[in-house]
């Protein structure tokens, strides 16, 4: 496809830095080379329907891994060495990369090796580090270690191919596909060698095991993986030996699991019966990018104690669409570990009442001071401030709520705002801004004050302006502090006011904190009896009510003011946030990753406890349109709202906003380049 422009080409994973990573689980019989050999290729050809790049194999999966003294017949070698040339000439027109398990002599030496083959060619051995010698293990009876391997070749099909542990290998055609093999015992080892492969350049580590299995082995190895894939900033695909193999002594369970970054990707079905081919895609551009933003991992580089040698080869990657076989989380900020999942909304929301806590302290202990409107943040503001109240054994009266109802104030949200203040027993009074502002308009000769429906955004700010003068003087009043409500959502696109509430206080807790969890976080309050039946009714009522700042007046034609109608829906806006801020993606690849989240309602999972009315798919145009607004806003003129934000904790690992931690950037930055990227790879109509 020479055409790399346009929403065809935005498809191809390849494009976005993917890499499509498979574990095979073979069929296997015992000692029988041939027929491993064809099991082999029957999952190399099974690979290659599936668009795999890379398919590791279990560890001497060629002539089985429980065979013991077999090992050193000649007979069983020859046939080893035979096979692979078979697979090498059977794979030629294959487009994954195999890594295959094979017992090889080199030099007088046996070694457990690796078997790197491409189109038709061998790239490399790799042999094995680290050989297990104890408990059920004899490795060291049969195998020499290949720690001391380094700048050698070995004689392989006839021709003089690499050899060592010193080899990494990268495509020359396919940026980021740069991949380390190691086996079994090596990921036990105190250092990995992947660990300085890592740091040597390699982003995705496999390993080829025969792990067998005992009970609780398989927790083992997915904290193996989870850590050295974090650790080392990588992805690791791990391939273990299955059902087939010996069990004269042992058994096998012919575990899968490919991790990146410590997340999960995929897994295998354990002890199936059936060849197993678990198949993740790799996301190399955001292993490079946590590399570039992690001093620690370029700090510890300079401490390796080997080099390596760099194996290129020609990939000839598809470049054509293949879909996208990875988890995405639609609400990234969410918590989605159903075993966690308590306790991750209970560390969140403690975050915050420890933050306001300590402030609360540090100041001498007078009053919080909250404008309640009614909608989604004050709310959750305000049920943070009123559970700090609980854990300093202060009576909730120490809680100043002001509802200040203005121009276009609706019933319902003032309503709401009194009953949760009286349900959560704070101390409330209620402040008409309208006469002041109607002053303030007047004085300033606004056509409002002479009786014109003009809205506009000196009409909306006079009264966000209002709230906030009245709050600071009313805290000067009682001694206390005003509590800020804004949050991460909004400072990410500006949608908050310079100077008043939404941006400005004395201590915000909700600024590491985007819509999408503040709504989840108040219904988990509700799900976990954090508070009494009355103040679960009302925050069921308000997670109901529109987002809206209620700024100007519903006529008859149009309905109450909506945030999402003007700026976009939030849930779009987070996930484009936490993509861009957390992993610093390009637009377009935040678009793509968007679309394959949201064009499906019924794949993959959402939150638990997430609506099923308000669960809707997302168009590629609709996408490509917010998430332009997003770019224009976030890299553009909103940066100075945020330079000057107040105090606030930091909750997610998503990142937050303040100047003083996770983002710094200019004030008078252009988003041209952003808006321009996304619109070479997602072209549409200009709105």
């Amino acid at each position: 496809m020479n055409d790399r422009t346009g929403p065809e080409h935005f498809k191809a994973l390849h494009r976005h830095g993917f890499v499509r990573v498979a574990t095979s689980t073979p069929s296997v019989r015992v000692a029988d080379v041939k027929f491993n050999r064809d099991a082999i290729v029957t999952e190399a050809r099974r690979g290659d329907e599936a668009r795999v790049d890379l398919l590791v194999y279990p560890e001497l999966c060629l002539s089985s891994y429980a065979i013991d003294d077999l090992h050193m017949q000649s007979a069983l070698l020859d046939a080893v060495e035979a096979a692979l040339s078979e697979i090498v000439v059977e794979t030629r027109e294959l487009a994954p990369v195999l890594l295959i398990g094979a017992p090889l002599r080199h030099e007088g030496r046996l070694y457990n090796c690796a078997i790197v083959i491409s189109r038709g060619k061998i790239l490399g051995v790799v042999p094995k580090s680290y050989l297990p010698n104890y408990r059920e293990y004899y490795e060291k009876r049969w195998f020499a270690h290949g720690r001391k391997m380094r700048d050698t070749t070995m004689r392989l099909g006839g021709a003089e191919v690499p050899f060592g542990s010193d080899l990494i290998f990268q495509a020359r055609d396919l940026r980021n596909f740069v991949f380390h093999v190691e086996i079994c015992e090596d990921y036990w080892a105190t250092i990995p060698p992947s660990s300085e492969a890592a740091l040597s350049g390699a982003l995705i580590l496999a390993n080829l095991s025969a792990s067998n299995i005992t009970i609780g082995k398989s927790d083992e190895r997915h904290m193996l993986c989870r850590a050295q894939s974090s650790r080392a900033m990588a992805a690791y695909a791990y391939s273990a030996a299955g059902p087939g193999e010996s069990t004269t002594d042992l058994a096998w369970d012919g575990q899968g699991a490919i991790y990146e970054l410590g997340d999960l990707m995929a897994e295998s079905e354990r002890f199936s019966l059936e060849p197993e081919l678990c198949i993740a895609d790799i996301d190399t551009q955001r292993i490079e990018n946590e590399r570039l933003r992690t001093g620690t991992f370029a700090d510890s580089g300079e401490d390796m104690r080997r080099s390596f040698r760099r194996v290129a080869f020609e990939h000839r990657p598809h470049w054509t669409d293949a879909g996208l076989v990875r988890p995405i989380r639609r609400f990234p900020y969410v918590p989605n570990r159903q075993t966690h999942l308590d306790r991750d909304c209970y560390e969140a929301f403690n975050i915050q009442v420890e933050g306001l806590r300590r402030r609360f302290e540090s100041t001498g202990g007078g009053r919080m001071v909250i404008g309640v409107s009614g909608g989604l943040d004050s709310t959750h503001a305000l049920i943070v401030a009123a559970k700090t109240c609980d854990k300093l054994g202060l009576p909730r009266s120490t809680i100043l709520g002001y509802t200040m109802p203005g121009f276009a104030t609706g019933e319902e949200t003032k309503r709401n705002a009194w009953t949760l203040m009286r349900a959560l027993g704070i101390e409330a009074a209620e402040i008409d801004i309208r006469p002041a502002a109607r002053q303030m308009l007047a004085d300033m000769g606004h056509p409002f004050a002479n009786g014109e429906p003009v809205y506009d955004v000196t009409f909306e700010n006079v009264q966000a302006g209002l709230r906030t003068d009245y709050l600071f003087r009313l805290a000067n009043q009682h001694g206390g502090f005003v509590i800020g409500t804004g949050d991460l959502s909004e400072l990410a696109l500006g949608w908050c006011t310079y100077g008043v509430g939404d941006q400005m206080s004395h201590y915000a807790v909700n600024p590491g904190i985007p819509k999408t969890l503040i709504q989840y976080l108040v219904r988990w309050t509700v799900a976990t009896d954090q508070f009494d039946p009355n103040t679960d009714a009302v925050l069921e009522a308000i997670l109901a009510t529109k987002i809206s700042p209620e700024l100007v007046p519903a006529t008859e034609q149009e309905e109450i003011q909506s945030t999402e109608e003007k700026i976009g829906p939030y849930e779009l806006h987070d996930f484009f946030l936490f993509h861009i801020l957390r992993y610093g993606l390009p637009p377009s690849k935040v678009a793509f990753l968007a679309w394959h989240a949201w064009r499906d309602v019924d794949a993959g999972s959402w939150p638990i406890g997430f609506p099923e009315e308000k669960k809707r798919r997302y168009e590629l145009e609709e996408i490509a349109k917010w998430l332009d607004v997003f770019v224009s806003r976030f890299f553009g003129f909103s940066q100075f709202k945020r330079s000057a934000m107040p105090n606030g904790p930091k909750v997610s690992s998503g990142g937050a906003l303040s100047p003083r931690g996770d983002w710094r950037a200019p004030s008078d930055a252009s988003a041209a380049l952003w808006r321009e990227e996304l619109r070479r790879s997602v072209p549409r109509e200009e709105p």
